[in-house]
């Protein structure tokens, strides 16, 4: 009985009362359904490697790893090489490295970043707006950002097929000879970035390659959510928006209709 007048009360004001013991409720996410796979022995062992370049620290992005798992196996069977844009001290790329036993794969891994913060001059006047500089800024004076590239390529160095690639996107990405490839993941924080990824490796993505954004529907990041969608319906595609707040791209051999 009291339970379901805490709960009826609760709903009165917009708010809804939930057992969470057993759930996952992570990183933004709230779910009942089944996360059977978090036991996994080959999950763990993973997450545990994106965890030790993280410097020993759990973001608790759990269902977020899970999500790049699944993306970069599919983007296997397509052929081309792996990109990460924004890296920061690499725990997801090192996760899925480690998943997919990259030493054994005979493809590059290149990892692409600053790797001294965010470029503070490339966020938009809505960002600016919005917040997100301020954030960037306060995530940079608090050390949220790794800025030692001895590192980043220190722990890159159990893969001789992962490249580090310092330096400031769309200008790096023009003074590198790139092929085909396969997997793109972005995590950038910023629209002008992402949409410059976004764009340069479209072209360089053959159909069955996937493109995964880290932020595209997460609270507070609607700027890149609004430029993605722009961009995409320019390349002929569309995103599907993640409850983890990523964004996914399968690529298709037919352009996705024009809305």
């Amino acid at each position: 009985m009291i339970r379901e007048l805490v709960k009826n009360a609760a709903a009165r004001l917009g708010f809804g009362v939930f057992k969470v013991r057993g759930r996952y409720h992570e990183d933004g996410l709230f779910t009942i359904h089944s996360q059977a796979w978090r036991d996994a022995p080959e999950f763990r062992a993973a997450y545990a490697r994106g965890i030790q370049a993280s410097d020993g620290i759990d973001p608790g992005l759990e269902w977020r790893v899970h999500v790049a798992f699944w993306a970069a196996s599919v983007a296997l069977d397509a052929p081309g090489d792996f990109v990460e844009c924004g890296v920061n001290a690499g725990f997801i790329s090192s996760a899925i490295m480690h998943k997919l036993d990259w030493s054994n794969i005979a493809r590059e891994f290149y990892l692409i970043d600053t790797f001294t913060g965010p470029v503070l001059g490339q966020y938009s006047s809505e960002e600016i707006s919005r917040g997100r500089l301020e954030i960037a800024q306060a995530s940079l004076a608090h050390g949220a950002y790794v800025t030692d590239l001895d590192r980043v390529r220190a722990n890159f160095s159990e893969w001789p097929n992962a490249v580090v690639i310092p330096g400031a996107v769309p200008e790096i990405l023009r003074a590198r000879d790139f092929g085909q490839v396969a997997f793109v993941h972005i995590d950038m924080n910023c629209a002008a970035p992402e949409i410059a990824v976004f764009e340069f490796f479209w072209d360089r993505l053959p159909p069955g390659g996937v493109i995964l954004f880290d932020d595209y529907g997460y609270w507070g990041h609607d700027s890149q959510r609004q430029a993605v969608d722009q961009a995409a319906q320019r390349l002929g595609c569309s995103v599907l928006s993640l409850p983890t707040g990523q964004g996914l791209i399968v690529k298709s051999s037919h352009p996705f209709p024009s809305r």
